[in-house]
């Protein structure tokens, strides 16, 4: 009997190590992946000189959402493997928000007031100017505004029928590292508000990329 549950516990242990190589295994691919998540995007817009399609309201309400979670994941301690892809695409994120700003003749004392706002916004949230326990009530309402984002792209696209802007594959990559990350974060921490955050941005992702990849083409009248 004793050997028996000697056998279990150590092959449970060995599972358990293997899900866990699997989780850091993903982590460093989606990691790596973000490195590109919004350049394909980036560059569609500098080819095609037009933000058709995208939404700002969007992207701005995507950025306070990465933003929240990032200095969430940072505040906490949780493992840098867990989120480092954060920071990544926040850098890419403001690149892309000037592009689409810059098309949509966005560059304005309005536009230069709210990177004010924004720059003191993030730094507070990082540099603990914000106690923790105000980011933690606000990571549950990243949730709807990063869902929101994404509804709204995806009714621009579906208003506008035309997604000549839109990166198809910016949008798989995303739907993708969302996916890994379900399982990453369920291996880390298990914490419920980000695995309700990522699994909700896999499915409305997926749509954003359904429709992009639609309307790529729009019919002529």
């Amino acid at each position: 009997m004793f050997s028996f549950f000697s056998i279990l516990i150590m092959s449970l242990a060995k599972e358990v190590s293997v899900l866990q190589l699997v989780s850091d295994v993903l982590s460093i691919i989606t990691i790596s992946t973000c490195f590109i998540l919004k350049i394909p995007q980036i560059l569609n817009i500098l080819k095609v000189k037009n933000a058709n399609g995208i939404n700002l309201l969007g992207l701005l309400m995507e950025l306070s959402s990465y933003t929240i979670m990032f200095s969430y994941n940072f505040r906490n301690g949780y493992a840098l493997l867990s989120y480092m892809e954060y920071p990544i695409i926040l850098i890419q994120e403001i690149v892309l928000i000037y592009c689409v700003m810059y098309y949509k003749n966005c560059l304005n004392i309005s536009g230069l007031v709210g990177s004010v706002i924004y720059t003191l916004f993030a730094a507070g949230l990082l540099l603990g100017t914000v106690p923790v326990g105000i980011i933690a009530f606000l990571v549950p309402l990243c949730t709807p505004i990063g869902a929101s984002s994404k509804v709204v792209q995806l009714m621009e696209i579906l208003r506008s029928k035309n997604s000549e802007s839109v990166s198809v594959l910016t949008w798989f990559i995303s739907a993708f590292t969302n996916f890994t990350r379900v399982f990453t974060i369920s291996m880390d921490s298990a914490d419920l508000s980000l695995l309700l955050n990522f699994t909700v941005n896999v499915v409305l992702s997926s749509s954003v990329m359904v429709a992009a990849y639609v309307y790529k083409h729009p019919k002529k009248d």
